[in-house]
């Protein structure tokens, strides 16, 4: 008899596994703790305040997506995922390595080193961001974001210019802003919800 019924009630759909589960809000909560430094929350000389979520939270949580994207076959969620943890990491390093001399770099060096780094950043999430135009434009818009943020914090370090580190901060509150947006979508599809609209890609 019980078979029968379960035989003739609807099967419930099971939502596909998603990695962003993990991403996103990792992703976000980074994104906040840089936010806060930069639009200075903390003192300009504890830059390293973020540190504490940056890593363990997401450089890890990034890294953790990315493999669980390469565990489903899903080649391009897992190059994001990955690129953003090498990204999360790498400044985490970039951060830590000068404040304690871990690279034998000079302080006279330290402008140009952060320089470099910011530079092939902005360039590899720029080009992140092209390969986005024929994702919803949701995709499109968070990466960027993420590249203009990242252009301030190379000019206004360069150059030598405050607020433009400052505008930087701001900026990635309205990527985090995206981030959430993001996140909502893929939780309530996971629950058995409906998606958010991303809106139409940039190139169809």
């Amino acid at each position: 008899m019980a078979t029968d019924v379960a035989n003739e009630a609807p099967a419930r759909a099971v939502p596909d596994s998603d990695p962003a589960l993990i991403g996103l809000p990792t992703f976000i909560v980074g994104a906040l703790a840089l936010a806060l430094v930069q639009t200075g929350y903390v003192p300009a000389d504890a830059v390293g305040a973020s540190m504490a979520i940056i890593v363990p939270a997401t450089g890890v949580g990034q890294f953790v997506a990315a493999i669980w994207a390469v565990l489903l076959g899903q080649g391009a969620v897992a190059a994001v995922f990955a690129v953003f943890s090498g990204f999360w990491f790498s400044y985490a390093a970039l951060v830590l390595g000068l404040a304690h001399g871990w690279f034998g770099i000079s302080a006279d060096a330290a402008i140009a080193t952060q320089g470099l780094f910011l530079i092939a950043w902005v360039v590899t999430i720029g080009v992140l961001t092209l390969g986005t135009l024929r994702l919803p434009a949701a995709f499109t818009l968070l990466f960027g974001l993420i590249t203009v943020a990242l252009a301030l914090v190379l000019y206004g370090t360069v150059g030598e210019a405050p607020g433009a580190i400052t505008a930087a901060g701001y900026v990635a509150f309205v990527f985090a802003g995206v981030g959430i947006y993001l996140f909502i979508g893929v939780l309530s599809t996971a629950t058995g919800g409906k998606p958010l609209p991303l809106g139409r890609p940039v190139l169809s």
